[in-house]
């Protein structure tokens, strides 16, 4: 039976509905269950994703409920989303932001600033979502990111390295997007989105005790196609996705030779239903829909069929 890694690229709303689709999409072609993942990165909204994921949750009642509409939909990601915070906390950004910031110009500066929203409405969707598994952790090997701002270093959550934390608040921290969300604190300690470093974080998979067979990459910020009429930050983003994932993939071939590794990237089409906008709840089922008929064609292509179909169908039939 194959051993398979799952990484969850970070990408806001649109980020999350992508990988949402597109693990359905894979399972729907093989009957592989993402569940089964020998480890799994996710990084902002891959960390919601891969919370789903763990706690036996993603299905398309994680994304449309019965009685919704798609405008809903985009209330209900609102609401959970997008939860004001109670007073400006100056002092924290003053120390850990702006006065390093100063002495060193570059993004620390933004990093632990005033913003509109706290990720406490996130913490409390992912409870919402996953139950009990929230004020957990996962079983199975799994690592979610973020960025601590004080020590200004990567952390991975669900590693040895990093404190022990619950589901719900790695993955508030995880995506607590500078500007947009106050820092996530956790018994003292300050968080942001761990995107801040990487997209992807995908060398951590080098921590599973023995080599992958099979790790698939979802990266929504790591686009290889460019959407007509895109804005000047899309493209910025999407290269320095594309950069930091090339660095990681890199370190892995050479430590993995033997490892397949699939990267799914969103295309054109997807795109144009994503963007440019990806905290919009508003595109959030467009998203989801257009990734499913995307992912259709891509998953069929017959360089991409011959690996899913060695790793995962024989791990179907096998099982």
């Amino acid at each position: 039976m194959s051993s398979v890694g799952i990484v969850l690229g970070g990408g806001g709303v649109t980020g999350a509905s992508y990988e949402m689709a597109a693990l359905m999409a894979l399972e729907l072609a093989t009957g592989w269950d993402p569940f089964r993942a020998d480890v799994i990165v996710g990084t902002s909204g891959g960390a919601y994703v891969t919370a789903l994921v763990r706690s036996g949750r993603l299905d398309l009642d994680s994304m449309v409920q019965h009685h919704e509409d798609r405008e809903a939909v985009a209330e209900r990601i609102s609401r959970h989303l997008f939860t004001k915070e109670r007073g400006v906390r100056i002092g924290r950004w003053v120390r850990h932001g702006l006065l390093p910031g100063i002495r060193k110009p570059g993004l620390t500066m933004l990093l632990g600033g005033p913003a509109a929203w706290t990720t406490d409405g996130l913490a409390d969707w992912v409870r919402e979502q996953c139950g009990p598994a929230a004020e957990e952790w996962p079983a199975a090997p799994t690592i979610i990111t973020a960025f601590d701002v004080a020590a200004k270093r990567r952390v991975a959550f669900g590693t040895e390295s990093a404190p022990n934390v619950t589901l719900a608040d790695a993955v508030a921290a995880s995506s607590a997007i500078p500007v947009a969300f106050h820092p996530r604190v956790i018994d003292g300690r300050t968080y942001v989105d761990g995107g801040v470093v990487s997209g992807t974080h995908a060398d951590l998979v080098l921590g599973n005790p023995k080599p992958l067979d099979l790790l698939i990459v979802i990266a929504p910020m790591a686009a290889d196609e460019e959407r007509e009429g895109a804005w000047f930050y899309e493209k910025v983003f999407d290269r320095v996705g594309r950069t930091a994932l090339g660095g990681e993939l890199t370190r892995i071939h050479e430590n993995w030779p033997d490892t397949d590794v699939l990267v799914l990237r969103p295309s054109q089409a997807v795109l144009a239903a994503m963007r440019p906008n990806p905290l919009d709840p508003g595109a959030a089922v467009p998203t989801f829909i257009r990734t499913l008929m995307v992912m259709r064609r891509r998953l069929a292509d017959p360089a991409i069929w011959s690996v899913l179909e060695h790793h995962l169908t024989r791990a179907r039939s096998v099982s």
